[in-house]
Formats: structure tokens, C-alpha cells, sequence
């Protein structure tokens, strides 16, 4: 007769208050590592591929330009250079105006205040260089009794050699010019004392040659002129000043 086990074997063991039972899951499945707090994750970067540059070739005429302009430079510059050095070297000075002689042939009044004259000059441009050309290619001068204009006359162009002098007979007519009360008055007075004021203005504008250089300036003109009443009326002083 079998031996019957006792219950008491087949029951489980009470498992105490103070243990976990924890069941085993298969290690492939869902594993997850619990990540430390100062890992980092690594994400992979995907760099861009540099693409060489296509060199494309300079257009030949911009080349050209290129060149044209730094020639073009040069000779500026040369240029410069050796009109500064043949100044420095030769040291020009602005020709002379001058009158060594004027005549008052007329003055008389229409009416108190319509004026008429008659005056001529002698013009001197001299130029005091000694290897310098000049020429004289816009001439006016103005007669102007105080600040008012009575007659204007112009010159013909000349040239004047190295160290040259030469002497325009100018010849001022004023016809009718008005002139204001004052002026009128002023004049009459001075006719009566025999000595009569004038003022010269002129301007010239003048070339210059030093070799194969030639360049152009204005020259302006400032004379006073004291003369003895007419008709034979002759100059007494004169003052000229000459400026570029």
C-alpha cells in the first residue's frame, strides 16, 4: 500500500513580507539601459560636399582696358613730372603790360549828362622771358571814369618772341554815354583843373609754349591814368598792376 504524502509537503512555502519576487523576462526583449546622467548622446552629422570653384576666364577686353588705363596713368604722371621739372628748371614770368604814352584829344557835353570823348593810349606787352614764347590770343581793355564804363576796345591776337616788346596804339571813342549826375558833375571839374582820372581794366588770356608743352592762363590788368585836359591833353602818372 502506497505511502501518502502529507499535505503539508505539496504546499508552497510562505514567502516573507521582507522579499520581492521579481520574474525573469527573457533578456532579448525590450531591453532598455538606463542612461547615466552625464552621458551624452552622439548624433551623426551629415557634412555638405564642397564643390570646387569653376575659374571662368577675364574677358580679353577687359584686359585690354586694363592695360589702356595703366598706360594712360603713366603717362600722365611722366607727364607731370617733367612739366613740374622744366618749371622748376626755367622759372616763367607773367609778360608785362604797361602805357608809356596817352592822349586826350576830345571831351564835351551834348547835354549835362550825355559825355563824348576822344582818348588814345600806347600800349606795351613785353615778355621777360628768355626761353619762353608767349601769345596774346583775347585782348580787351575798358576806360572807365570812376566805377563807370565809357568805352571798351579789343586787340588782335599777336605773338611775342623770347624777351620781345611790342606797342598797340589803342583808340577810345565814347559817344553819348550817360553818365550820372554826380559822375557829370565830378568830370566838368576835373576838365576845369586840368587834370582828369582814368581807370583801366584789361584782360588777356595768354598761351604759353616751353617746347612741345603749351598751356593757356587769363592775365587781368589795373591802370590809373592822370592826364592834363584836352585838346591836347598828355599823360602826367600812371600805376599798372598785373595779375594772373
Amino acid at each position: 500500500m502506497l505511502a501518502l504524502s502529507s499535505p503539508s509537503s505539496k504546499q508552497p512555502n510562505p514567502t516573507s513580507l521582507d522579499q520581492i519576487v521579481i520574474s525573469k523576462q527573457p533578456g532579448n526583449l525590450y531591453s532598455f539601459e538606463p542612461e547615466s546622467p552625464n552621458s551624452v548622446t552622439k548624433i551623426p552629422i551629415r557634412r555638405p560636399t564642397l564643390r570646387q570653384p569653376h575659374l571662368q576666364r577675364t574677358n580679353p577686353i577687359i584686359w585690354c582696358t586694363a592695360i589702356l588705363c595703366l598706360i594712360f596713368s603713366l603717362i600722365l604722371i611722366i607727364f607731370g613730372v617733367s612739366t613740374l621739372i622744366i618749371f622748376l628748371t626755367i622759372k616763367p614770368r607773367n609778360p608785362i603790360f604797361d602805357i608809356p604814352n596817352a592822349n586826350l584829344n576830345v571831351i564835351y557835353f551834348d547835354s549835362p549828362q550825355y559825355f563824348n570823348g576822344d582818348f588814345t593810349l600806347l600800349a606795351n606787352f613785353s615778355n621777360p622771358n628768355r626761353k619762353i614764347d608767349v601769345r596774346f590770343e583775347l585782348l580787351g581793355i575798358d576806360l572807365f571814369f570812376s566805377d563807370r564804363l565809357i568805352s571798351t576796345q579789343a586787340i588782335q591776337p599777336f605773338t611775342e618772341r623770347r624777351g620781345e616788346s611790342r606797342l598797340e596804339s589803342v583808340k577810345f571813342i565814347s559817344s553819348l554815354v550817360f553818365l550820372p549826375q554826380d559822375l557829370s558833375v565830378k568830370l566838368q571839374k576835373q576838365v576845369q583843373s586840368n587834370r582828369i582820372d582814368y581807370n583801366l581794366k584789361g584782360t588777356f588770356k595768354v598761351r604759353v609754349s616751353i617746347g612741345l608743352i603749351h598751356f593757356s592762363f587769363w592775365m587781368h590788368s589795373r591802370c590809373q591814368i592822370e592826364m592834363t585836359g584836352p585838346p591836347t591833353g598828355v599823360l602826367v602818372a600812371r600805376k599798372c598792376i598785373t595779375k594772373r
